[in-house]
């Protein structure tokens, strides 16, 4: 059938207008973890589990259909203020899936990066976090990059923070402090800015994710808790970014 490609993932087979347009960078923020468990009964930890088991195959997922990058948004700066035993069991699960990345990725053409200050987790994690990246380096697929103790206020404060202190050093002239400068001290310096997020859980709100990079991004707001969002869900939201008009302030 011309026009249209197949899509194989697991088991599910799908066509696709080999038309549509795909975001080169995508992101994501995994919304909706402790309402689903409170549906359900369970725990908020449950719901963190379920969603970080849900992360793996649409990650995988996007890099079946050729996304180039993926940022998902997996803890926040703010979300330290949440109670002391979820923190706890967030920590763990990032230790858990730092441990099967590097047993179970092996065979994925995945490049993995960290983006956010990751020096305030233990030592364990940061060992990790460092050899994920490590043994992924070299990887030509998707960059995934996960965001962890990430804020788009504190990346941007960070970046003028660099910036001024070469200023100070004498390294530039504070009329060389462009916005491809700042671009270039973001943790995302040299990917493409999104062209699309997605959120997940019905909330309306950027949750101060990819405040810089996010300027002419489209989003897409799903009704369905991040546990529950299938790979057809995202398929859906993909079919209506192909549809949007981009103009960049233009006309």
């Amino acid at each position: 059938m011309q026009g249209v490609v197949t899509v194989i993932f697991g088991k599910q087979e799908k066509a696709r207008d080999s038309k549509r347009v795909l975001p080169r960078h995508l992101g994501i923020i995994m919304d909706g973890n402790g309402r689903w468990a409170k549906k359900r009964g369970l725990p908020r930890t449950a719901g963190h589990t379920v969603g970080a088991a849900n992360f793996k195959t649409i990650t995988r997922y996007c890099a079946s259909i050729g996304i180039e990058y993926l940022t998902v948004y997996a803890f926040s700066t703010e979300n330290w203020k949440r109670p002391a035993e979820e923190v706890s069991a967030l920590i763990k699960l990032f230790r858990q899936y730092l441990e099967e990345a590097l047993r179970d990725f092996l065979d994925e053409n995945i490049k993995v990066r960290f983006i956010g200050d990751t020096s305030v987790f233990p030592g364990e994690i940061r060992e990790l976090i460092q050899e994920t990246e490590k043994v992924s380096q070299n990887r030509t697929g998707m960059v995934l990059n996960i965001a962890m103790n990430y804020g788009g206020r504190d990346e941007i404060t960070r970046a003028a923070r660099i910036l001024a202190e070469k200023a100070l050093k004498g390294e530039i002239k504070p009329e060389e402090i462009t916005e491809e400068a700042i671009a270039g001290e973001l943790y995302t310096a040299g990917q493409p800015d999104p062209d699309l997020i997605i959120r997940p859980s019905g909330e309306q709100r950027v949750s101060n994710f990819l405040l810089w990079q996010s300027a002419y991004a489209e989003y897409i707001i799903c009704d369905i808790l991040w546990p529950d969002f299938k790979p057809q869900d995202l398929e859906n939201a993909l079919d209506e970014f192909s549809k949007r008009q981009r103009r960049f302030g233009g006309v």
